[in-house]
């Protein structure tokens, strides 16, 4: 499946308990008999997509594993725990065994607030980061991380149980038994995600944040009376106004929510002054259409919806380009 549909903007990469407990052959899980290099084979590959990612200005946000030696709820139980399987218990609060492993901890470090602390398997399960994702306007997860069988498809279920599209990067997940990865793939891709290499999403990730045209904003219309022009517009038509200052250059401007808006431009006058839209890297944008000799009635600057460029486009009609959120 192409992941084209997925909106940049929508997206967060989700990092499973990438930490020494699991990974590292002093960790709880090295300790215990497991095959740690097989776990953490994926560092690597986890570093350069978490890297592209960074690059890109996308989420990356990092769940960590974290125990208490007494753990009053889990000692309620009649039937062994998954803990007792282990040497000792794993990502004890504070200690060495819970931090993240050495390569990613810069990465991680870049965005402290993006680090989830958890009790058990579910990344979602009693934390903050459902809250952080609707915070960040997240509706797409891709994941990776540790251990497959376990936190890695207990937080891609809880996941997909509250309506996120999901991909799990297959060569940035690793488990302790090959064969139940296998069948979890299965299961995951008839259920509950996408698959993909990071090879595609980092393809997906350079793709998705090259320049490009983000949406229709607004037009605006030069007419020769405009208290005439609202009166048809707002009142009769139907449209929406808003409010707004007048024009850096002292016209009059009457926006509507619709995505219309009225200056004065002389008697008779029935013209577009301009359009505008928003865009993806306006930097970006205003160099490659320099280079191309495109007319420019004002370079870069800081406009009222953003970082912004006016150009002519071939007939000489007035094109704006803006970024939101974007300064010179």
């Amino acid at each position: 499946m192409s992941l084209d549909a997925i909106a940049i903007e929508s997206a967060a990469l989700l990092v499973i308990d990438m930490q020494n407990g699991f990974l590292h052959e002093a960790g709880t899980l090295g300790l215990s008999g497991v095959d740690v290099g097989r776990l953490s084979a994926i560092v690597g590959p986890v570093a350069a997509l978490v890297d592209k990612f960074q690059a890109a200005g996308v989420p990356v946000i990092w769940t960590v594993q974290e125990h208490f030696s007494v753990d009053a709820s889990r000692a309620r139980k009649k039937l062994a725990a998954h803990t007792a399987r282990r040497k000792q218990v794993s990502c004890l609060a504070g200690s060495w065994d819970a931090e993240i492993v050495e390569t990613l901890k810069p990465f991680a470090a870049k965005t402290p607030s993006f680090v989830i602390r958890k009790h058990r398997f579910g990344a979602f399960h009693e934390t903050r980061l459902e809250i952080l994702l609707r915070q960040l306007g997240v509706t797409t997860l891709f994941v990776v991380g540790t251990t497959a069988n376990a936190c890695v498809e207990t937080s891609i279920r809880e996941a997909y149980l509250r309506d996120y599209d999901v991909v799990a990067v297959t060569d940035c997940i690793s488990g302790v038994d090959p064969a139940w990865e296998e069948a979890a793939r299965k299961v995951w891709a008839q259920y509950f995600c996408v698959l993909a290499s990071s090879d595609e999403v980092a393809g997906w990730v350079d793709a998705a944040s090259a320049p490009c045209i983000v949406e229709f904003a607004h037009m605006l219309l030069q007419v020769g009376d405009i208290e005439a022009s609202r009166h048809f517009y707002a009142d009769l038509a139907g449209f929406t106004p808003r409010n707004a200052k007048p024009l850096p250059d002292g016209r009059p401007f009457v926006p509507f929510m619709q995505g219309l808006a009225l200056t004065s431009g002389g008697a008779g006058a029935r013209q577009i002054d301009h359009m505008a839209f928003r865009v993806k890297d306006v930097r970006t944008l205003a160099a490659r259409l320099d280079a191309a000799g495109v007319s420019f009635f004002q370079p870069l600057h800081d406009g009222i919806y953003g970082l912004t460029i006016y150009v002519a486009d071939p007939d000489g009609t007035k094109v704006e380009f803006y970024e939101p959120g974007e300064k010179l």
